[in-house]
């Protein structure tokens, strides 16, 4: 069982996987170029990422309550498959006489974005961490 700092720190552990998931993808992407009839993927976790917040702050405003006027009644059952991320095609682009519709500008400009963004998320983590190890520091002096 981990522990778990605070629940800001688990939807920015959940986002890092997401981001490294997709990093992987890209990478995929940019490593088949040349594959004839090879269509780049990418990776849809913004919708996941949405669920997994309202799991972890319990925060489904979007979801209308179920009343239930009899304890016979059957109870809701939650949609476990939510906070996955989904994969698809990325379509839009023109397809190569071999059937390849891999842009490498197109895949190396999602890379850098993707890289920022996992560097953002990973400095939130240290700093998070850093206020902790103070506070630990800080209180083990007044002892």
């Amino acid at each position: 069982m981990a522990i778990s700092v605070s629940r800001a720190a688990d939807i920015t552990s959940a986002a890092l996987d997401y981001r490294a998931m997709r990093q992987d993808m890209i990478s995929s992407n940019i490593a088949n170029a040349d594959t004839p009839f090879y269509k780049p993927r990418d990776v849809n976790f913004e919708d996941a990422l949405r669920a997994k917040k309202a799991e972890i702050f319990q925060n489904d405003s979007k979801q209308l309550k179920m009343a239930s006027t009899n304890e016979k009644h059957l109870k809701p059952e939650r949609e476990s498959s939510g906070t996955k991320a989904t994969t698809f095609f990325r379509d839009g682009h023109m397809a190569r006489n071999d059937g390849n519709s891999v842009d490498i500008d197109v895949e190396t400009t999602e890379m850098s974005k993707n890289s920022i963004m996992f560097n953002a998320l990973v400095n939130a983590k240290k700093k998070d961490g850093m206020i902790y190890k103070s506070v630990i520091e800080a209180s083990a002096k007044t002892s």
